[in-house]
């Protein structure tokens, strides 16, 4: 297949996905509250990158809710609107980019119910900006690294609440 950005040497249009998983010590209704219901309060905790967020939709977090976050990246400072496009309590919440193509979603798969929940996040950046694509290993790296500590942050925070 044709790809012009292959033949300059411009890296990849590929998506760039980061993946991550752990246990939670708590009940998957109950860790879905944290993510789901509680996405505007909570994100900034497990994100600090996130300097601003605003729901821009009224009334509860549901299916189509919106929202616009404003994120400061190893001190590259970027603004994004997002909706919630699956809302499944004690299931799964993904939010996709509105002004940029990015997606993530948070799974939860109860383990032993009323006691732990596999957590399991994944990132997808759609597509490498044109400016981007010759920093694509390092994008990778960041992305999978970031995955990793999205998840981690997330079982600190919710069993430190716990305790």
């Amino acid at each position: 297949m044709f790809n012009l950005g292959s033949m300059l040497n411009l890296g990849s249009t590929d998506p760039v996905i980061g993946r991550a998983n752990t246990i939670v010590s708590c009940p998957a209704a109950e860790l879905f509250r944290f993510l789901g219901d509680g996405l505007f309060d909570n994100y900034p905790k497990w994100s600090p990158e996130v300097k601003e967020l605003e729901q821009l939709t009224p009334g509860p977090i549901r299916l189509g809710t919106e929202g616009r976050q404003v994120r400061v990246d190893q001190g590259r400072r970027s603004e994004s609107k997002f909706k919630i496009s699956t809302f499944e309590p004690g299931q799964r919440i993904t939010l996709v980019g509105v002004s940029d193509p990015f997606r993530c979603t948070y799974e939860l798969q109860e383990i032993n119910p009323a006691q732990s929940t596999k957590l399991t996040f994944t990132f997808e950046l759609l597509e490498i900006l044109a400016i981007m694509r010759p920093f694509e290993g390092l994008v990778r790296v960041a992305i999978k690294d970031g995955a990793g500590r999205t998840v981690q942050n997330i079982k600190r925070l919710v069993e430190a609440e716990k305790s």
